[in-house]
């Protein structure tokens, strides 16, 4: 059978050409043959190699350059605001909270062995306060079951949005942020979580959407996007990037930098001796409304329900574009 021939395009036309392949090769497409320079492969071979030859957006020692910092802030930046974009994310609502604080499981178990190890070894002081410790998580342990719950009502609210508008972010990790992550997994509804890399390797906790699981290489950048979408800043019982998140939340809105935003502290009498408001006032660096900025919570119900009564009171739709 004879090769099917091009269609002519008429007596003048020439027949238009593959859009990747030549029938003859351009010079530079074969390197300089040993037998006109035996030194050429080896030559070009160092060449190529070179770190100059790198493509510059495949040159990932180039981009972790000093100098590359902007470049890396950009693209930091894009590329997960381009994926919720894709998957049309406009409202979240952001929960922190220990990543300490696991699911009530875990923690009984971990405070049932270090009984055995104390019962063994009864004056080891070491284990003693790591059991006590053990046991004040254990008894926090509410809180990994308030996120869940509270994780499921935001899935259920955004479900009934065109595209689930209305979703859960978190940092991303175990303890509280799992558990709200695996809360709207329950109810079989998108969520967020924003890792960041660190120097000792860490995993996301399971329960995240994929493609919405973002890793992050600056801090200031994760922060954005905490902030860019939400309607709500939910804070359980936790540490240090617990603290940093809440503060600076409240500075932001404290200053006007963003419009207030709910801050729900969940958990009164944790957050009451961690954070004296009252003192803050009765010492004068912050005012009296600054009080008004957050209120605390106990339960799924009282959060929600406090999320909705703060946007009907601030004329702003929980649920608008």
């Amino acid at each position: 059978m004879s090769e099917k021939q091009p269609p002519k395009t008429g007596p003048n036309i020439p027949v238009p050409p593959h859009p990747n392949l030549r029938r003859q090769p351009l010079p530079e497409c074969h390197p300089k043959a040993a037998t006109e320079d035996l030194s050429a492969p080896e030559r070009i071979r160092v060449l190529t190699e070179s770190p100059g030859y790198r493509q510059a957006d495949q040159d990932i020692d180039y981009l972790n350059l000093d100098e590359t910092r902007g470049v890396r802030l950009q693209i930091d930046y894009q590329k997960p605001e381009f994926l919720l974009e894709q998957h049309r994310i406009s409202h979240t609502i952001v929960v922190f909270g220990s990543t300490r604080i696991s699911e009530p499981a875990a923690a009984r178990q971990k405070v049932e062995t270090l009984r055995t190890e104390l019962a063994a070894s009864p004056n080891d002081e070491t284990i003693a306060r790591q059991l006590r410790i053990a046991e004040r998580v254990l008894a926090k342990t509410q809180y990994y079951e308030i996120a869940r719950e509270f994780g499921q009502k935001v899935g259920k609210a955004g479900k009934s949005l065109r595209d689930g508008e209305l979703v859960i972010m978190t940092g991303g990790g175990p303890g509280i942020m799992e558990a709200a992550n695996r809360g709207a997994f329950d109810v079989q509804s998108k969520s967020i979580g924003l890792n960041i890399t660190l120097p000792h390797e860490q995993y996301p906790n399971p329960y995240i959407t994929p493609n919405l699981c973002f890793r992050f290489h600056y801090f200031a950048l994760r922060k954005l996007h905490f902030l860019l979408r939400t309607r709500a800043l939910v804070v359980f019982p936790g540490g240090y990037g617990t603290l940093d998140e809440l503060f600076e939340t409240l500075t932001l809105a404290q200053t006007r930098k963003i419009q207030p935003i709910p801050v729900i502290l969940v958990g009164e009498q944790y957050w009451r001796r961690v954070f004296d408001v009252d003192f803050l006032v009765d010492e004068g660096v912050i005012d009296e409304e600054d009080r008004d900025l957050f209120w605390y919570a106990e339960t799924a119900d009282d959060i929600w329900d406090g999320i909705v009564q703060w946007h009907q009171s601030n004329g702003s739709d929980l649920f608008a574009d």
